[in-house]
């Protein structure tokens, strides 16, 4: 029984199984973390293009929460939208945006799975002289 043991010849299918196993899990990996690249580059769309209607616009009240709509059903994502001011914005008044939001990362469903928070940052100046 012992010299069954000691033999060596079906070595390299262990260390084919073994690497194949070890392949699986970094794909597995790099499924469940590439849409949080995804999102991240949605919600850097999605914070530009609402400060660009503020500066355009000149305040932040129905235009921009209309756009807030058209690219949240565009995008696919509802993120938390803070603004550093509302209302009018003078000609070269500073505005900013944040827009948050949650995801979860992990392996295999709930297993190893965290939340992570997803945040991006636009800003920008008010185009329109209001009299």
């Amino acid at each position: 029984m012992l010299t069954i043991l000691r033999q060596k010849r079906g070595e390299g299918y262990v260390d084919v199984a073994v690497i194949v196993l070890a392949a699986m899990l970094c794909i597995a990996l790099v499924v469940q973390v590439a849409p949080v690249f995804v999102v991240k580059n949605q919600l850097d769309t999605f914070a530009s293009e609402l400060i660009r209607e503020a500066e355009i616009t000149g305040r932040v009240g129905s235009e921009t929460s209309s756009r807030a709509d058209e690219l949240k059903n565009q995008l696919g994502i509802n993120p938390t939208i803070s603004w550093s001011k509302t209302g009018r914005l003078q000609l070269d008044t500073d505005v900013t945006i944040t827009c948050t939001m949650t995801m979860n990362i992990g392996l295999f469903g709930g297993f190893g799975s965290f939340p992570i928070e997803l945040t991006a940052k636009a800003s920008g100046k008010s185009e329109v002289y209001w009299k």
